[in-house]
């Protein structure tokens, strides 16, 4: 039998391969013993809540190890150990320490940790020892590592990158995204001595200094760099347009202001140029037309203006471009996209620009994703013709008398559909969305709730004119299993029950139905959404209880049921993992459960305005969130949706009432709210130990007793509202200390004596102070019986004066005595001594015959 040419091919390829592989087997050394201490000595500062290095055991060879790669020698070549999360849970990855001893393994090369949740970087170890090393003073050379990806680990803040420098000559790229830059001041000039660097990716990482004075940076092999989503605040850095290599530029998501460099004309390289969401203003510079391997523009969400330069549209390689969000002026027309046959995305729209499109015009290009603002129905019909499009998201555009079988038709083809503040004054209460993504917020939209396909895991529709109830959307019969996990109806006309239908959408993860007229009581089979992670119910008129079925959600994270007319006692349904608890306006009764302290994660706690009764619980200590802040400036409360190849995160915000206005907050607050209600007792001194704690309110309650001194530990506080009780007692000194609040309400009370001296207190106006008939001093009308008072940085004054008044009464008190003493001496001479008291007596009257004879 005779075997074509490519059989005979194959076959010997594959005993090549089998024949290597037998060779390397043979070949491979067992791991060297001083990597493996080097490894073991790493991981002996690690929590490994999952086991992830159950393998890493001193009786195993460490190239079987997991993450491990070995060369034939047995030397740790590799180490890959990224944390695979779904959503932002991380509970089971590695966290502790991160030791630098991981780089005396002499041969490693690649070194991938991220997405765990190390909080630190430390000295590399003396492993024999167990005690930290300096390494910039530790003698022997760092591995040579080309690969280094620490990326994602979220909480570990760097407090000084010159390690760095002990893998200069090797490193050729570096990922540190949201890694807790914001101590590193000298950053840049650290990374210039990187000469082999050609990736840099340092996204959301805090940093606010770009060095953009800097004429020239030794980065001669950088070809990528990602400094987006930080905290730069100055014009565009001037080293960057010097970089001849750089190929890829994302400076998107910062603070930087004034004009585009027409240097940018120097990176000719350049395939990928990102510069979105900063304040960047002025024109587009012509010389963006020279960059003729640009395959990726990102202008949008600026302050840019004027007219897109025609050179603009000579880039013909363009696959992207986004200049929506800006002033530009002019006209766009079909003539404009005559050279990009290649475009695949497109962002445009302003105020002032004219879409001129011909109606039968049929664009070059196959669009993926459509980014429109300001549009109206003339662009429709070139919009008909892009059957590839996979996202369509258009806002602030006009929309009259459009055949909506024919735009919905277009829409459902469409993976991921934002259409958001539209005039779309359409009846949708017949419309079948089909759309991975829907978010429809804020174009007029009216009629019942849409139905939705079993595609549809993201739908929002808020702040519309839609009306009837949620039967209509929730009860609809489906065939499929639906799996929408995002729900979100808030701010509409929607009215009757809460259906029962809530077990067939038992994939919600986050439910918004806040700002509506929703009747009755909150339905049991709301306890079947073991996924839910966040129910927003707030605002509506509801009654009742809650029901015991919603024990069965461990789950959840943020829960707001306030502004309703819920009752009964506040159970202990609530899930451990949870962060924000809000209750407010209702009418809930009893006393505030013990159960609550033990929501060690919990960083929100209102209960304003119910009918709770009893005393503040002692425990509330135990609620570890409020007393170390772990968290940084950047977090925030938000959840995450995956969606088929790709995760969405969504920001919740969390309404406050804080420093005596309401706001929505989307980044993490500490707050604790009990305001208006019947509680009664002392304040726990425990309460005084929440030191991470940024809102206190008690007011309105029936609390008696003092202020301790240890009020002056809750540093973070920035609003206190003790107002309407029966406190008493002087107002501790220790409050002058509180030098991020901003709001104090201490009005209503029993406190008396002075207000303690300092700016802090005396900063605010009297309103904060009334009430209170004993007290007096700044800033009430009522002034103190001394002048002066204790207070901030008089105490050494109101020490010295005390001891000056101390030494002015035995002063007078010796007088006194001195007097007595004189005057019984002498009283005494003349009554027992004859002589004296006649010749005493004989001066006197020669005195009086003086005074009489020269008088008289």
């Amino acid at each position: 039998m005779r075997f074509p040419p490519q059989t005979k091919l194959l076959s010997l390829l594959l005993s090549f391969i089998i024949i290597c592989n037998l060779v390397r087997y043979e070949t491979k050394g067992s791991c060297n013993q001083k990597d493996k201490q080097i490894l073991l000595c790493f991981k002996h500062g690690l929590t490994d809540p999952s086991h992830i290095l159950s393998s890493w055991s001193d009786k195993e060879d460490c190239c079987e190890w997991r993450g491990v790669l070995c060369d034939i020698n047995g030397r740790v070549i590799n180490l890959s150990l990224r944390c695979i999360t779904y959503g932002d849970n991380k509970t089971h990855c590695l966290s502790g320490e991160f030791h630098l001893s991981l780089f005396e393994l002499e041969f490693l090369n690649y070194l991938d940790l991220s997405n765990h949740d190390f909080k630190a970087i430390h000295s590399p170890l003396d492993c024999q020892n167990m005690s930290l090393v300096n390494p910039l003073h530790r003698s022997g050379n760092f591995s040579n590592v080309v690969y280094l990806d620490l990326s994602y680990n979220e909480n570990l803040v760097v407090d000084d990158l010159r390690w760095l420098l002990r893998l200069s000559s090797s490193l050729e790229y570096l990922n540190l995204n949201s890694l807790n830059l914001h101590k590193q001041t000298q950053w840049f000039q650290i990374l210039t001595m990187l000469p082999s660097l050609s990736e840099l990716y340092m996204s959301n990482c805090l940093l606010e200094n770009a060095s953009p004075s800097v004429l020239r940076a030794n980065f001669t092999s950088l070809e990528n760099i990602d400094l987006s989503y930080n905290d730069f605040f100055s014009e565009m850095p001037i080293w960057l347009f010097n970089l001849s290599r750089l190929s890829y530029l994302d400076l998107g998501n910062n603070r930087f202001y004034g004009q585009i460099p027409e240097t940018l004309s120097n990176l000719r390289n350049l395939h990928g140029l990102y510069l979105g969401g900063n304040k960047l203003n002025g024109t587009i510079p012509n010389g963006l037309g020279q960059l003729a391997w640009l395959s990726n523009l990102d202008l949008s969400m600026n302050l840019l203006t004027s007219v897109i330069p025609t050179t603009l549209w000579n880039l013909s390689s363009l696959l992207s471009l986004d200049l929506s969000s800006n002033n530009l002026t002019g006209v766009v027309s079909d003539r404009n996209f005559a050279k990009h046959s290649k475009l695949r995305e497109l962002g445009l729209g302003s105020p002032s620009i004219v879409f001129d499109f011909e109606s039968h015009w049929m664009p070059p290009f196959k669009l993926q994703r459509l980014d429109l603002q300001y549009a109206d129905v003339k662009l429709l019909p070139w919009l008909y013709t892009q059957e590839s499009l996979t996202t369509l998201k258009i806002e602030y555009s006009f929309f009259k008398n459009v055949s909506q079988d024919m735009f919905w038709s277009l829409a459902n083809n469409c993976a991921y559909l934002y259409l958001t503040n539209n005039n779309m004054t359409w009846d949708i209460s017949n419309v079948l969305l089909n759309s991975n993504n829907v978010v429809l917020d804020g174009n007029g939209l009216s009629g019942d709730l849409p139905k939705l396909t079993a595609n549809v895991r993201v739908f929002r529709i808020s702040g519309n004119n839609l009306s009837g109830s949620l039967s209509s959307l929730l009860c609809q019969n489906m065939k499929e299993k639906n799996n929408l996990k995002y729900l979100d109806v808030s701010n509409n006309y929607l009215s009757g029950e809460l259906t029962e239908c809530w077990k067939n959408w038992k994939s919600l993860v986050h439910v918004d139905l806040r700002r509506n007229n929703l009747t009755g009581m909150i339905p049991p089979s709301m306890g079947t959404l073991s996924n839910l992670l966040s129910p927003h119910i707030y605002n509506n008129k509801l009654h009742g209880e809650i029901p015991v079925s919603l024990k069965s959600l461990p789950k959840l994270v943020i829960v707001n049921l306030g502004r309703n007319k819920i009752s009964g006692n506040i159970s202990n349904w609530i899930g451990h993992d949870i962060k924000v608890l809000q209750l407010r306006s209702n009418e809930f009764s009893g006393d505030i459960p013990l159960q609550i302290c033990q929501l060690s994660s919990l960083m929100v706690l209102d209960l304003a305005s119910n009918r709770l009764t009893g005393t503040i619980p002692h425990c509330l200590h135990n609620i570890t969130a409020m007393i170390s802040n772990n968290t940084l400036e950047r977090d925030e409360f938000k959840i995450i949706i995956n969606l088929p190849s790709i995760g969405f995160l969504y920001s919740i915000e969390v309404p406050l009432l804080a420093k005596g206005i309401d706001l929505n907050y989307y980044k993490y607050m500490r707050v604790i709210d009990f305001s208006n209600n019947h509680l009664s007792g002392r304040i726990p001194l425990e309460v005084f130990s929440l030191t991470a704690l940024q809102s206190l309110n008690l007011s309105q309650n029936q609390l008696i007793g003092n202020i301790p001194e240890e009020i002056g530990n809750m540093k973070a506080l920035e609003s206190l509202d003790f107002s309407n009780n029966t406190l008493s007692g002087e107002i501790p000194q220790t409050m002058s200390s509180l030098s991020f609040l901003e709001v104090l309400n201490l009005s209503f009370n029993n406190f008396q004596g002075q207000i303690p001296l300092g700016t802090q207190l005396q900063g605010f106006s009297n309103l904060s102070y009334i009430g209170n008939p004993q007290l007096c001093g700044t800033p009430l009308i009522e002034k103190c019986n001394n002048n002066e008072a204790p207070g901030g940085g008089d105490t050494k004054l109101m020490e010295n004066e005390e001891e000056e008044s101390e030494v002015m009464q035995w002063f007078y008190m010796g007088m006194g005595v001195g007097f007595a003493t004189s005057f019984w001496i002498v009283f005494g001479t003349l009554l027992f001594k004859r002589t004296w008291r006649h010749a005493y007596f004989n001066f006197l009257y020669d005195v009086k015959d003086w005074f009489m004879s020269r008088w008289f």
